[in-house]
């Protein structure tokens, strides 16, 4: 913040409300000293103000004027320290990457000919988050450890710290994962500590964190720093805080079953998140959309993702709910997308739409395709080894076994990752594994141990995912042998395995039906995950002990 001796009483007092976190009362001082006299420390302090209140029009137009205010009483170094703020806030507010390189590109010329200054290494962590965005690791690490040694030359606590939490992310994307995650959580501390100066890279620290341990699903850790983030916003009054980190909370929640609990936290980040920081929406919307997936509320989550389809995670819970509607097709296209969208350094996002594009290929019939993606996900799993990415992993193994034809080890893979999300405390996801894992013991007609992990499924779904529940269901119920009228085909698969049965290819169904080819494999997919086969044959052979054909 600027330091001038000669600052008036009232923006002096204007400071001293910023610094107690009491917004309105900054801004009403700072309007009353830019009534007086528009000087640019007075419109400095209110554009901050007005950033905590949320009045993203007033914060620009205020470092706009005090931008031109510098200029003109020859302050190139404030002038430069407000170019760059407004190069952040059209970037980040606004979503307007163009403006934003303007204001940089006049920060950077004004800042080339002077003195070593703090505003030099604001511009160099900035530019290596750009460099972030680009996928050029190595410029990123380089620009951020230089922001990291002007913060600590000029005693600047909130830049160094930043530049760290910086330096962490750029680690992780290289595959460095204890050392970010080790920066990242140095950089929090600082902030929660009340060690920054400006609180807002405090606030971009601790989201920087939250969105990597949620990003690699080190839930246990985000669990813990959801909660010291929660209090330090809290103590803050900082509004947007509470609406990202919250939404981090409650995919956190998520994840452990709460669903309730989720469902109060995210309608509120949602709420909290104003709707003047337009690119921090999605944040929440995809979370909550996917909570109202895993309920069951699929045209909801519909219209949340159709919302948000700026962030990947929408992309993906509109594939899952494709392939949860038997469309397999679309899911993949879908996933595809998105992971154009992602580039390699991305690796554990990627692995959020790998782990359904696996089953979205086998669905589709195309086996090699699948497997190639479950050996990029197990290849993630290993780069990134948290203990959910490797059950992920496994889970894909053990469709790709399955769909080869290797039941027996389809049941290990599925075992192993059951043991990890267990300990990982997924209840819902180890549920929907345990629905896996007991049509596959049904296609070894091992009865006993798919009736008992059908049920454990069920328990352990509760309420949440229908798709899941129908499938366990369909499992039990054909439990107690191949029981003749107990069958969990639709009429439609029954239609289409009788054809099956009488010798027709799929091409050659489809025009009996008078339906597409693609709409035949589809139900063939789903009629192997019914009755627990990976052949025709075996199918055909099944159906006809239950008495469907």
């Amino acid at each position: 913040m600027p330091q001038d001796p000669h600052r008036s009483a009232t923006v002096g007092a204007g400071w001293d409300a910023l610094a107690r976190r009491e917004w309105r009362q900054a801004s009403d001082r700072f309007s009353t000293a830019v009534d007086r006299e528009a000087t640019g420390e007075a419109l400095e302090g209110l554009s901050w103000a007005a950033w905590w209140l949320d009045d993203v029009e007033a914060c620009i137009h205020a470092r706009e004027r005090a931008y031109r205010v510098y200029r003109e009483t020859g302050e190139d170094r404030a002038a430069a320290r407000m170019a760059l703020w407004l190069a952040d806030d059209h970037a980040d507010l606004r979503g307007e990457p163009a403006v934003a390189q303007g204001w940089f590109g006049r920060a950077a010329r004004l800042v080339a000919d002077l003195d070593p200054c703090p505003e030099q290494g604001w511009l160099a962590v900035f530019a290596a988050h750009h460099a972030l965005e680009d996928g050029d690791i190595e410029v990123a690490l380089r620009r951020a450890e230089e922001a990291a040694d002007v913060g600590r030359w000029h005693a600047q606590v909130d830049l160094e710290m930043f530049a760290v939490a910086t330096q962490g992310v750029a680690q992780l994307r290289s595959g460095q994962v204890e050392a970010g995650l080790h920066r990242l959580s140095e950089a929090s501390t600082a902030a929660l500590a009340g060690e920054y100066e400006n609180l807002a890279p405090a606030a971009w620290s601790c989201c920087l964190l939250l969105d990597a341990c949620e990003d690699r699903r080190e839930y246990d850790r985000g669990a813990q720093w959801c909660a010291q983030v929660a209090a330090f916003s809290e103590r803050t009054n900082a509004r947007f805080l509470r609406g990202v980190c919250s939404a981090h909370h409650g995919a956190i929640l998520t994840w452990r079953g709460r669903l309730d609990d989720a469902e109060r936290v995210l309608l509120a980040a949602v709420e909290a998140i104003s709707e003047q920081r337009p690119t921090w929406r999605p944040e929440a919307l995809v979370r909550l959309g996917e909570l109202r997936r895993l309920q069951g509320r699929e045209d909801a989550a519909v219209t949340l993702f159709e919302a948000a389809t700026s962030h990947p995670l929408a992309l993906r819970g509109l594939a899952a709910i494709s392939l949860d509607r038997q469309d397999p097709a679309d899911a993949r296209d879908l996933l595809r997308r998105m992971l154009r969208r992602l580039p390699d350094e991305h690796a554990a996002r990627r692995a959020d739409a790998l782990e359904l594009l696996v089953r979205a290929e086998l669905e589709l019939g195309d086996h090699g395709t699948a497997d190639r993606h479950a050996q990029e996900l197990r290849r993630i799993a290993a780069q990134v080894d948290s203990a959910p990415l490797h059950a992920a992993a496994a889970v894909a193994a053990g469709r790709v076994a399955r769909g080869r034809g290797a039941p027996g080890e389809a049941c290990d893979r599925f075992e192993d990752a059951i043991d990890l999300l267990l300990r990982s405390r997924a209840p819902l996801e180890v549920a929907a594994v345990r629905v896996e894992l007991a049509e596959t013991l049904s296609a070894l007609h091992r009865h006993d141990a798919a009736v008992r992990e059908a049920r454990a499924a069920l328990a352990g779904l509760g309420d949440a995912r229908p798709a899941e529940r129908t499938r366990a269901q369909a499992v039990l119920s054909g439990h107690g042998g191949d029981r003749p009228g107990a069958h969990p085909l639709t009429a439609r698969q029954l239609e289409v395995l009788g054809l099956i049965a009488e010798g027709l290819t799929d091409q050659e169904v489809a025009e009996r039906l008078v339906l597409s080819e693609h709409t035949v494999h589809r139900h063939v997919a789903n009629i192997y995950t019914r009755l627990g086969c990976s052949t025709r044959a075996a199918a055909v052979a099944r159906a006809t002990r239950l008495g469907a054909l």
